[in-house]
């Protein structure tokens, strides 16, 4: 597979323009067909629409300007994003209540007009829930100290950085995704396509002129906007492209939910560190990531096992039959059970082969991914081949990087 990094025209890169808010009073209208208004009208019209003082038949008409006009779709979204700056910040701290409000009103408001694809929305979610943690937190706390952790080499790997170092690694990361788009990569048009994220964010620290600070929040907000924004508008082929992460590669839809994963494990890393309280993903979205973990074992299993670092193939498996396998069982919000193959990635997993199990909580299987926790500290139920079961968890672990 291969990167499709073209220029793209204006409407792929124009911005998501969330719709606004509804009244009750607007359904009145709703079977009306929209006006049909010209450019100059509809442009007049943004302002008020920015503001939520259109009617219901002006609003769509606007809406549907918008998702063929590039120049009046970034106008709209400048106008939206001024009138944000109209209301002042809060603390969110100050009413306990607040996050669930805003939550309902997300979820009651209409879809928009060009939609988040499905698979983009834990990436939306997650920088969404660690850019509201940021905007939290006080000066000195950008500088709280942090340790990441990760696998390496059946290793554990240790690395101190501090709250605004950590949104430095996500920026520097989330880069490989923005490249992959065609868009501006934070490290800059010459850095090398084969650098790993361990590279990339030790470039990225080294070029920064002062310790990094809370002055990386904004570009790496507006990087995760741009980035839904662009495969928003995008069509279906942009969730096939790859995205190279020095030693292995991902499909963007893949790669997108990989970058929602580290979001919240890093997010959870800072709020360790500031005592701030954050909760795993939504169900759904957390059930996609241990699926993508899952999904990349069996491969994961069979670069171990080339390198000597696990057992044996018991027997060649042709491609698509299915073969002994590991039953993977994740409880909680998010689990289910997934099939390991475990003598060919490119055998099928299959209940009728398993010759062993392991059980283990949703959370705990992502902190071992995440290489937080080593296999031995995973509190897994186990049972039946143990050799199998080592190989696993140990590839688990290895799927973790800095």
């Amino acid at each position: 597979m291969t990167a499709a990094n073209g220029e793209g025209d204006d409407l792929a890169r124009a911005p998501w323009i969330p719709a606004p808010r509804e009244s009750a009073d607007d359904h009145a209208d709703l079977a009306e067909p929209p006006p049909a208004l010209s450019h100059t009208v509809l442009k007049s019209l943004l302002g008020a629409w920015a503001l939520s003082a259109c009617s219901a038949a002006e609003t769509r008409a606007v809406e549907d300007h918008l998702t063929a006009c590039a120049p009046c779709a970034d106008e709209a979204l400048r106008l939206r994003d001024a009138v944000t700056l109209l209301h002042e910040d809060r603390d969110l701290d100050l009413d306990p209540l607040l996050r669930s409000r805003v939550l309902e009103n997300c979820l009651g408001r209409r879809p928009a007009r060009i939609p988040v694809p499905a698979w983009a929305t834990p990436y939306d979610a997650e920088t969404a829930r660690l850019d509201a943690l940021l905007r939290d937190i006080g000066e000195s706390e950008w500088h709280a100290p942090v340790r990441l952790k990760w696998h390496e080499d059946d290793r554990p790997a240790r690395r101190k950085s501090t709250v605004a170092g950590v949104i430095g690694h996500l920026l520097a990361v989330d880069g490989l995704v923005s490249g992959a788009l065609g868009l501006t990569d934070p490290l800059g048009p010459d850095v090398s396509p084969d650098l790993t994220p361990t590279e990339r964010t030790e470039a990225f620290w080294e070029s920064l002129d002062r310790p990094p600070n809370r002055s990386l929040r904004a570009p790496w907000r507006d990087q995760s906007h741009t980035l839904i924004r662009t495969v928003s508008f995008a069509g279906r082929e942009v969730a096939d492209l790859t995205v190279t992460y020095g030693d292995f590669a991902l499909p963007l839809k893949d790669a997108l939910l990989e970058r929602a994963f580290e979001c919240w494990l890093h997010a959870d890393d800072i709020a360790n560190a500031v005592a701030y309280p954050y909760d795993p993903p939504s169900g759904p979205h957390l059930h996609g990531m241990i699926d993508l973990a899952a999904r990349l074992l069996p491969a994961a299993v069979a670069h171990r096992r080339r390198s000597g670092r696990a057992a044996p193939a018991h027997g060649l498996v042709t491609a698509g039959a299915p073969g002994r396998s590991l039953h993977l069982e994740v409880e909680g919000a998010g689990g289910g059970h997934w099939y390991i193959a475990l003598d060919s990635p490119a055998a099928l997993g299959s209940p009728d082969h398993a010759v062993a199990q392991v059980a283990l909580d949703g959370v705990e299987f992502c902190r071992l991914v995440a290489g937080h926790i080593t296999p031995e500290e995973a509190a897994a139920g186990q049972t039946g081949d143990r050799e199998a079961i080592q190989d696993v968890l140990a590839a688990a672990a290895s799927l973790s990087h800095l």
